[in-house]
Order: structure tokens, then sequence, then C-alpha cells
């Protein structure tokens, strides 16, 4: 194990960056548990190779545990089952849901919704993907539902999963200055993502998480009927171009895009994470800023 005093300053901030991206958000337990004498009282009753569960299980019994006429031990808490009264059931475990139903769920949910303030009931209210489970919140569009203009990212980060908002932390806010370099606001335009939840340790999603998500982030285009659309990062662009092209290739390049009864104007950018990471590919991004400010001022 390696002590904090033993790393410099730079050291520090890198592990704590890699733990972030792996999903680690609490350092510290409320409390302290010894982790040692957990897996040391739970040793003698895991069965050895070979070994039957049966087996295992008697020995540990105690003598009095083998004798017919001592009690049945009980679980803390719980009152011992009537005499004749039928056992109880089984606990159900979670079954997943096949990817075609839960896209076929996914896509009712969205129709079914005639405001965004109905759809973001009902994708809070949907669990067939799996992204969910791991996620702290459901990050849902946010911003001027009137705005003529619609910023879409890939997913949400750490920062962003924390916060219960799209583009948080670091990445929100050299896109508020990015937005402000050609005269526009955060709270003038929507802002949202294409994936609602978290990946574990921000992973891509899977063909099918992007499939379950589709149904939703077009739907919350269709509700919003912005004019223009702004989508950031190569996931983004794929997303809604397919294709399998980098986004050095599909930047700066207005295409249609689809979203329910809307054909749309979109331009794709680099994401400020891009930037952050290669802050060189800022003067790229500055080309497609211009771009789009030219395009949104013909109206």
């Amino acid at each position: 194990m390696i002590a904090v005093h033993d790393l410099s300053p730079a050291e520090l901030a890198a592990l704590l960056h890699f733990h972030a991206d792996a999903g680690v958000d609490w350092m510290l337990e409320e409390t302290p548990v010894d982790r040692f004498a957990e897996f040391a009282a739970a040793r003698p009753a895991r069965p050895m190779p070979g070994q039957d569960t049966a087996a295992a299980a008697r020995q540990v019994e105690s003598p009095a545990d083998r004798r017919t006429d001592a009690p049945q031990r009980q679980a803390p808490g719980r009152s011992a089952p009537a005499r004749g009264a039928p056992a109880a059931p089984a606990i159900q475990q979670n079954v997943a849901m096949p990817d075609e139903q839960a896209v076929a769920a996914a896509r009712f949910a969205a129709e079914s919704a005639r405001s965004l303030a109905e759809l973001k009931t009902a994708l809070e209210g949907f669990s067939g993907c799996n992204l969910k489970n791991s996620a702290r919140n459901t990050i849902f569009s946010e911003g001027d539902p009137a705005s003529p203009i619609m910023v879409i990212g890939p997913m949400p980060d750490a920062d962003d999963d924390r916060e219960g908002l799209p583009f948080a932390g670091k990445t929100g806010l050299l896109l508020d200055r990015m937005l402000a370099a050609i005269g526009l606001e955060r709270s003038a335009v929507m802002l949202g993502n294409v994936v609602p939840w978290r990946p574990p340790g921000n992973r891509p999603p899977t063909q099918a998480e992007m499939d379950i998500c589709r149904p939703f982030i077009e739907r919350q285009i269709a509700l919003a009927e912005p004019k223009h659309l702004l989508l950031l990062g190569n996931f983004t662009a794929r997303f809604f171009f397919g294709g399998t092209g980098t986004i050095h290739t599909l930047r700066g390049q207005w295409r249609d895009v689809a979203a329910g009864h809307l054909i749309l104007p979109a331009l794709a950018s680099l994401h400020p994470q891009e930037l952050l990471n290669a802050p060189a590919s800022k003067s790229l991004a500055w080309q497609d800023l211009l771009a789009f400010q030219a395009r949104i001022a013909e109206g």
C-alpha cells in the first residue's frame, strides 16, 4: 500500500482522477469496517473445493445443533412460522428485460409523453436500461425549452451524475465560455445528453443501451422543437450521423437529423472534455462555433 505522504501533489491528483474515472465517488465509509474480520468470520462457512454444501454445513454444526430436540435457530427479528402454515414464498430475483422488449418499452414510454415534463417523469420511472442501476441520477435536459438551439452531449460524467445536471463541473464551465464567445448563455439554450445515465467508469454505452436510450433523446428534441442542433463529441456525432468516422472527420459539416416529425440541421464539434485533454484542438472548435453562429443568425 502506498502512503499518501509518499506521493507528490501531481501523483496524488492523478490517482484521484483514476479513481473518479473508474466510478469511485466516495473514498470512506461513514463508520469503520474491518473487512479482514468479515472475511475470517465467513471463511468457515465456505465449502472447500470438491465438498458439497450439505457436508460443509454439517462441519460447522455444533452437537446441540444436531440434536433433534434442539430448537431451530431463527434469524434475528423474524418470528417462527406457525405449524401447518404454508412456507413463505421464495424471494424473486429481478430478471433483466430482453433488449428488444426494453427498446419497445422505451419507445412506448417516450411516445406517450405529450410534454417535456411528462417525458422527464417517464424517463425517471423507466427501469429497462441497466445503466440506471449504477447511476446516481437520471440526467434530463435543462435550459430554456422555447430556445431555438439545443446542445447535446454524449453521456453524463461523474460531475453530471453527482450534480444531477448536464454539463456540470469543468466541462460545463468550458462550455459556458464557448457559448459566451458566440453570444449565447447556458440559460438561453437547451442542454441534454444522448444517454441519461452515467455508465460505470465512464465506459462507452453498448449498442443495446444506445438503442434503448434513443427514443427518449429523440422525443426530447421533438417536444422542444429547436431549429438548430449542436452535437458535441465523437459519440454524439456517430449516434446522429451514423457511420464510424471520428469527430475530426464529422465536425464542421451541417447535416440533417431526424427526430420524430422534425428534420433539423445539426453541426458536430468537439466536446469540452476533448478540448481539456487536447487544448491544441480549440482552434478547430472555434471554427465550428463561428459556423454555428453564422447559421443561427440566418434564422
